[in-house]
């Protein structure tokens, strides 16, 4: 049950004091028996499987602990806050990354740390908040991107993988961007609504430009290095929709730079695109998304194109689809899925001779929530991967194994091949 603290606090800032009406506390604490069994294969069907059984944490619902509070300033005018901070509840930790690109920043508020001013203007957030692009993923996925039975674009986009042939799982601002500002359209628009995005990335810039590190010198002596990446953690995107009684469709685009490097003219971005809408029909709502992907490396020079892109081979991309629903039963709710993706571009190779299939991976899932108030559920979900032609995502759990191992003399790599998960677990709303 939410807890309101009326008349909590009282804030001294600089000797003035402001005191606060309100303040509103809300978490969800979900933890669940998993179970993974992944699975790798070598070109003549010797299988190796990894496999674990653990106690998870957000396999239903995103366990969180969250404050959120709004004062009225009178003339339509609303100020708010939000903190909001994932639950490690199976092992007590808390918090999360919250860099936009670079090493891990573990950071407490990580899902959601906002203020906000609103009005019938709509509403402008500061802050670290969800990305327009991942809303889609999560809002029109029967599963709720949570648990074994989340959609495979999400695990595509680093969802329990750690590596996809066209790299994605690299953006870190997937699903929420720090150092953000944000808009969102006012309510009472015939159920149009709507939002955009941008953060900014907060790197030093130089003037002029040849001093910023590691120099021309260190760039001649090391033209491979990672580079000054002073455009990477930058995001922008926005999302338009239409909701009104049965019916929620969303259209949504983003762009996060990944990397870059000033003397060689080069910045990477990742562009994602997706669709998505669900449909009420009382016994039975249907899911549905699609999604692209598109990595690219953009060059400000024309020479330096054509010394590192000579043939104009096209840059990794991923299409993926899903389609799902929810039955309500009783007191419980039926949700299943099935959802594939496709990649393209990921080998030059391949762009020159077309000799090999582009990875791919399908996923079905399916689940069973119990309710037993409106605030406690129990709850399963099975859900199997199947990789094909290079593609590497899991369900969750270990690693698939991919050390070189001898077979009758003959030395080979396996390679992903499937991946199966269920989720056994209590949610706790208040």
């Amino acid at each position: 049950m939410r807890k309101s603290l009326v008349a909590l606090a009282v804030l001294t800032v600089g000797g003035v004091a402001s005191a606060q009406s309100s303040v509103t506390m809300f978490g969800v604490v979900d933890a669940a028996v998993s179970g993974f069994s992944n699975k790798s294969e070598t070109p003549l069907g010797t299988s190796v499987t990894t496999s674990s059984t653990r106690l998870t944490n957000s396999s239903l619902t995103p366990s969180r602990l969250g404050f959120r509070g709004v004062e009225d300033l009178g003339g339509g005018l609303a100020a708010g806050f939000w903190l909001e901070s994932s639950l490690g509840n199976d092992d007590g930790t808390i918090g999360g990354n919250v860099a936009n690109s670079g090493p891990a920043v573990i950071g407490f508020f990580n899902r959601r740390s906002t203020v906000s001013l609103s009005g019938t203007f709509g509403e402008v957030r500061l802050g670290r908040d969800f990305t327009p692009t991942y809303l889609n993923d999560t809002i029109f996925d029967p599963m709720g991107a949570a648990g074994v039975g989340a959609s495979i674009i999400y695990n595509a986009n680093g969802g329990f993988s750690t590596a996809s042939p066209g790299g994605f799982t690299a953006n870190q601002m997937y699903a929420r961007a720090s150092n953000s500002i944000g808009y969102f359209l006012p309510s009472g628009l015939g159920g149009f609504y709507g939002q955009v995005l941008y953060a900014f990335n907060e790197k030093t810039s130089y003037d002029p430009g040849t001093l910023t590190p590691p120099g021309a010198a260190g760039f001649i002596a090391n033209p491979s290095a990672a580079g000054d990446n002073a455009r990477a953690g930058r995001y922008i995107g926005g999302r338009v929709g239409y909701a009104k009684g049965p019916v929620d469709v969303a259209l949504a685009y983003g762009q996060s730079t990944l990397a870059s490097n000033f003397f060689a003219g080069t910045t990477q971005t990742l562009d994602i695109w997706n669709l998505g809408g669900s449909w009420d029909f009382g016994v039975v709502k249907l899911f549905g998304e699609y999604s692209n992907n598109k990595l690219k490396n953009d060059s400000s020079s024309s020479v330096v194109n054509s010394v590192t892109n000579p043939f104009a081979f096209r840059e990794p991309g991923a299409n993926g689809w899903l389609l799902g629903g929810t039955v309500p039963v009783g007191p419980g709710l039926i949700r299943f899925s099935y959802s594939t993706i496709k990649y393209d571009n990921t080998t030059r190779i391949n762009q020159l001779t077309g000799l090999f299939a582009e990875p791919k991976a399908d996923k079905w899932a399916l689940g069973y929530v119990h309710n037993l108030s409106k605030r406690t559920a129990l709850y399963a979900t099975i859900a199997r991967i199947n990789n094909s032609d290079g593609a590497g995502l899991a369900v969750g759990g270990p690693n698939f194994y991919t050390t070189p191992i001898t077979v009758n003399g003959v030395r080979f790599t396996p390679q992903a091949s499937s991946s199966t998960g269920y989720d056994f677990g209590l949610r706790h709303v208040f």
